[in-house]
């Protein structure tokens, strides 16, 4: 049977917060644990817990998700859908996958404590101008 993965990703790499990521990095194994696929899902806007994402991979057929790290609301809704997830990831997307597939990843069984969707104001950012003399 077919197998469904998503790894939330930015620029190449796990994102460590899967809220957040820039897209989703989705594979597709065979029953040998071969990459038959890899496509992109790009991410919803804003707050990963609050987004309908975990709905839309279920429908995809994801069972999988390879994450940095995500907070338990998230982690949670994940699990509702039937996608489990192995958290602490780290690193180019090409290497964890190639960890996964050789068995060496382990969930790190830590969430975000933080993380409470309330805080994701962004931070005012001050420039300061220079002056040419």
């Amino acid at each position: 049977m077919m197998k469904k993965l998503a790894i939330p990703t930015r620029e190449g790499m796990v994102d460590d917060h899967f809220g957040h990521c820039a897209y989703y990095t989705i594979v597709t194994l065979n029953e040998q644990n071969q990459v038959m696929n890899q496509e992109r899902l790009n991410s919803p806007e804003g707050c990963g817990c609050k987004s309908n994402i975990a709905s839309v991979m279920q429908e995809m057929g994801i069972t999988l998700m390879l994450a940095g790290n995500m907070g338990m609301g998230a982690y949670n809704k994940l699990s509702a859908h039937g996608i489990s997830v192995i958290r602490g990831c780290h690193g180019m997307v090409d290497d964890v996958l190639k960890a996964y597939l050789n068995g060496e990843l382990n969930d790190s069984q830590e969430s975000c404590d933080h993380h409470d969707c309330n805080n994701h104001e962004e931070e005012p950012v001050y420039v300061i101008p220079s002056f040419k003399q």
